[in-house]
């Protein structure tokens, strides 16, 4: 696959990015998708557990589990199906990419490292403050 460039670079970025981009539709069975019937059946159903996956999820998200991992785990499910799904698990994972670089940034990591020291020492001043005043008493039990 030539880009056109003269910068051998590119092109292997090129193909590595074709290699990554999977063609975007269904992933069923060719002999499920040769009858239209059977094609929305398998639609139906594969709707129908990644819509049980990432209910599952957004139940795992105020309860303990891991509800994030599992509602893309339900994304992925539909993406093997559904090319609005595929689409937003492509964005999702740029995304993350991004983030993940950005805080891997040493001048990131370094603020980052400030900012959360910074808000350490305010929170054990405000402790410390707290425990001076009034003891180690529960807030909903001091009568002052």
């Amino acid at each position: 696959m030539n880009t056109g460039s003269d910068e051998p670079g590119e092109v292997a970025m090129a193909d590595d990015e074709a290699e990554n981009e999977r063609a975007l539709g269904s992933r069923a069975p060719e002999f499920v998708k040769a009858r239209r019937a059977l094609h929305v059946s398998w639609q139906v159903g594969v709707f129908v557990v990644g819509l049980a996956v990432v209910g599952a999820g957004v139940v795992m998200l105020p309860l303990p589990g891991p509800g994030w991992l599992v509602i893309f785990g339900g994304m992925a499910i539909w993406a093997t199906e559904f090319v609005w799904a595929q689409l937003v698990l492509r964005w999702t994972k740029r995304k993350v990419t991004e983030a993940t670089q950005r805080a891997l940034d040493p001048k990131v990591r370094r603020r980052n490292i400030i900012l959360t020291t910074i808000g350490l020492v305010i929170v054990a001043v405000l402790v410390g403050v707290y425990v001076w005043k009034f003891g180690f008493e529960m807030p909903w039990n001091i009568k002052e």
